[in-house]
């Protein structure tokens, strides 16, 4: 299924545990250093570096570029390192968050509580990755270098749905081989 940036409701409640995607679209690449900045400026009611309401953060750092690249290796980095700030950004609008392997029972119930989406993609594949996005800016925080913000343009990203608007876990099924 193919689906664009900003995510809308109605699509995220229609999005299921399993379901094979191509996103195309916004999105942000933030990590750790990111995620605590970014939370510290909500806390002191500061205005963010990009808009939250239907957007995605992609939990990566990529490598520096080579000659002739729009970004280096691309690839997800663990989600569960930005469980502490995800429920937050969902409780703030955020619509998804792109990583890799399971995260805390705080952010599913985050995601169902806010009617957002937990979507993964292949770790070890950045260098795959990086193939499709079409244009990388840092947006925010360039003093972190690859935990910079930043804001990707990408065509047809490959995800599936781990965790669905409704709460279900694809690390549940009894069979791990039902992308759809």
């Amino acid at each position: 299924m193919n689906i664009n940036t900003p995510l809308d409701m109605g699509l995220i409640k229609r999005l299921k545990v399993g379901d094979l995607v191509y996103l195309s679209g916004v999105i942000y690449a933030a990590r750790d250093k990111a995620h605590k900045i970014i939370v510290d400026l909500i806390a002191r009611d500061k205005e963010l570096p990009f808009e939250l309401e239907g957007f995605i953060i992609y939990y990566c750092g990529p490598t520096p570029a080579n000659k002739g690249e729009i970004i280096g290796s691309c690839g997800p980095t663990t989600s569960s390192r930005m469980d502490n700030y995800a429920p937050l950004l969902y409780k703030l609008g955020l619509g998804a968050t792109i990583g890799k392997g399971e995260i805390s029972e705080d952010v599913v119930s985050a995601i169902k509580k806010y009617k957002g989406i937990y979507f993964i993609t292949w770790g070890g594949c950045g260098a795959y990755l990086n193939s499709f996005i079409k244009s990388s800016k840092i947006v925010a925080f360039k003093e972190l270098g690859t935990e910079a913000v930043r804001r990707l343009e990408i065509e047809k990203f490959p995800l599936v749905v781990a965790v669905d608007s409704y709460g279900n876990k694809i690390w549940d099924k009894r069979s791990k081989n039902e992308i759809r």
